[in-house]
């Protein structure tokens, strides 16, 4: 797929990854709406402007009030007629064991990481059928493959857009429009707690930097792929894991003490 003139909507615009993202597409010449959740919808945040010949269209959006995704969705078709790719990678992370999981926090996490995606996908999808093509991108977490001890909430959404992703696929075979599921691992961003960093400076786990994941998700577009998993060894888990779930139980069992440790520490903190 060539990016060119493409017309892209982009949640999650202002982070970390999506800050890189969203410079790269311009670069390819796509026409970009970002949404960023910080600019109030309607006043001077909201601008249309050229950047390296290409069209950013930037608005302030909560992707959970409905009234906001509409105005996102009716300002694209206003600028451009259509979207032809929607990216679906704002999302929200907790580290803490599950008891202790505020009933607020787990309700914005189910939001923003599973219903405003679907929802997202809902609105673009009878225009891209319409027009016999398009793509919608889930931007997931290797934590939708591998539930991870102390991230049991997050891995839970993540494994449900990940079935979502598939299942959606499947449905829409033949129509033109695909989807694509992509599954980083730990990222250098904001959203992860400065403990998380802490755990990854150990080597407790990896993290990788935000360009590379945002050139992975290009390159997942650009190849029309429908899954890629960024990271090794972490993709081979994954595929372990959906195999022979008791082997990575046993292999877990071993970190859990110590991930136990860090977030009684987060707590503390």
């Amino acid at each position: 797929m060539d990016l060119h003139d493409q017309r892209i909507l982009l949640t999650g615009a202002a982070g970390g990854i999506g800050t890189i993202l969203s410079q790269q597409l311009a670069a390819r010449g796509a026409r970009l709406c970002r949404l960023v959740r910080n600019v109030n919808p309607g006043d001077a945040g909201a601008s249309l402007s050229l950047e390296r010949g290409s069209q950013i269209l930037t608005l302030g959006c909560d992707i959970t009030r409905s009234g906001q995704r509409d105005y996102a969705l009716q300002a694209v078709q206003q600028a451009w007629g259509g979207i032809d790719i929607l990216i679906n990678l704002a999302g929200v992370l907790a580290f803490k064991p599950y008891q202790d999981m505020e009933p607020a926090m787990l309700h914005r996490m189910i939001e923003v990481n599973v219903e405003a995606p679907m929802q997202m996908a809902n609105a673009v999808l009878p225009g891209m059928l319409e027009r016999g093509h398009g793509r919608i991108v889930n931007v997931g977490s290797m934590f939708g493959s591998i539930g991870f001890p102390f991230f049991a909430a997050y891995s839970a959404t993540k494994f449900a857009l990940r079935g979502f992703s598939q299942a959606l696929r499947r449905e829409l075979s033949g129509t033109g429009v695909g989807v694509t599921y992509v599954s980083p691992r730990a990222v250098n961003t904001a959203l992860n707690p400065p403990i998380v960093h802490e755990m990854a400076a150990r080597g407790m786990m990896n993290m990788d930097e935000p360009g590379p994941v945002a050139e992975a998700i290009i390159r997942a577009i650009e190849n029309e792929s429908n899954e890629a998993y960024v990271g090794f060894p972490e993709s081979v888990f994954a595929r372990i894991n959906a195999v022979l779930p008791g082997l990575v139980d046993k292999a877990l069992a071993k970190q859990t003490p110590d991930l136990q440790e860090y977030a009684a520490a987060h707590q503390a903190g």
